[in-house]
């Protein structure tokens, strides 16, 4: 086994999650991702816990997918029950095929979500680590070789995190205290945002392995403008490019997108809080430099905001500030590399992908 395999196994049990003796532990892995699985199974033997091991697998939630009717879809209260009994949850993404669920209609994925929800807080509610293994369908979706897509993981999870949490600090003391964020890229992005009164967190590779991002919620009604989010977007195994969203007072009244629009329109229709933001994040991993139309790494990137139509994170909501609450949670990305900044309460602490406290900046 490759040695940065059991590496990523400790950094997932020790940092991201502190798996201590006498937890329950679940782990979600699909075949293709065996390796890490197996790592992680090891690792946490050796902390005195216990795991169990679900199959994560694109085919079969497909075939179950396509199977049903819409109108049968229920929330699978034995998998609640699990994650209730459950001190720590692990999920591993990796793909065989990533294109598996392409044939899945839109609204069918979306009842799916919506029946999930009710799980899916159980699982936000515990101790969580989402990561990813290598495999060769994601390397193929990423334009890599096998062996250069490995590189590119291990060597954007398996780093100093303690350097990371440090760097990232700077920004989330700009944003915690702040009321406003502008975010202006190119000839259409231009939307602003109250953050006052939420609270602004350090991604520094403890839910999300690789971490690499600060993150808010805006205030639910405060969003106005337009925002094009020139990144692809890649979601239940189709490629949504160039999404355009408009809105007012919160909430999304125009929509638009080159490919596959009628998914994106899906999603926004899931229920009434998926058409509005739950989440502003600021990349700023600066080992992640490439785009691999994969969200957990491409969110992270040093030149890019991203915004999440749907849930915000209840971490993220200040006292007094209401929550936006969702089944989905879809991330889009904004490349901030030329043309644009980021303004904070009429400060420009971001020019062109150049934050305020790096080398290189012009206000």
């Amino acid at each position: 086994m490759d040695p940065r395999i059991r590496e990523h196994a400790e950094i997932v049990v020790d940092h991201s999650t502190g798996v201590e003796p006498g937890d329950n532990v679940v782990i979600s892995a699909p075949s293709v991702a065996e390796d890490l699985a197996v790592a992680l199974h090891e690792t946490v033997g050796d902390r005195g816990a216990t795991p169990v091991h679900l199959a994560n697998d694109g085919r079969a939630r497909r075939a179950y997918l396509r199977s049903i009717d819409t109108e049968e879809l229920s929330t699978p209260t034995h998998a609640e029950a699990l994650y209730e009994a459950s001190d720590v949850l692990i999920r591993i993404r990796a793909e065989a095929n990533a294109t598996e669920q392409s044939d899945v209609p839109p609204e069918k994925q979306a009842a799916h979500s919506k029946a999930n929800q009710p799980v899916q807080e159980v699982a936000l509610s515990k101790q969580w680590c989402l990561t990813q293994f290598p495999s060769q369908a994601n390397a193929q979706l990423a334009g890599m070789s096998t062996e250069g897509y490995e590189n590119f993981v291990w060597d954007a999870v398996n780093k100093d995190w303690a350097a990371q949490r440090e760097h990232q600090s700077r920004m989330v003391d700009i944003l915690d205290p702040a009321s406003e964020v502008r975010i202006k890229s190119g000839e259409v992005t231009d939307v602003t945002m109250s953050i006052d009164g939420m609270k602004t967190l350090n991604d520094y590779g403890e839910k999300n392995l690789p971490g690499g991002e600060v993150f808010t919620a805006p205030v639910v009604d405060s969003v106005e403008g337009a925002v094009r989010f020139d990144m692809p977007l890649y979601h239940q195994g189709r490629e949504i490019t160039d999404a355009h969203l408009v809105f007012e007072d919160g909430e999304v009244v125009e929509h638009a997108a080159a490919d596959n629009e009628e998914l994106l329109t899906e999603v926004l229709h899931t229920d009434p809080g998926a058409s509005r933001l739950g989440e502003l994040g600021i990349g700023m991993n600066r080992d992640i430099d490439t785009f691999t139309y994969n969200m957990l790494f491409d969110e992270k990137m040093g030149d890019t905001v991203h915004m999440a139509v749907g849930r915000a994170y209840d971490e993220c909501v200040g006292e007094e500030r209401e929550a936006n609450e969702s089944a989905v949670h879809v991330d889009m990305i904004v490349d901030m590399a030329e043309e644009s900044f980021i303004q904070v309460d009429g400060d420009i602490v971001q020019r062109d992908g150049t934050f305020c406290f790096e080398d290189g900046f012009e206000a």
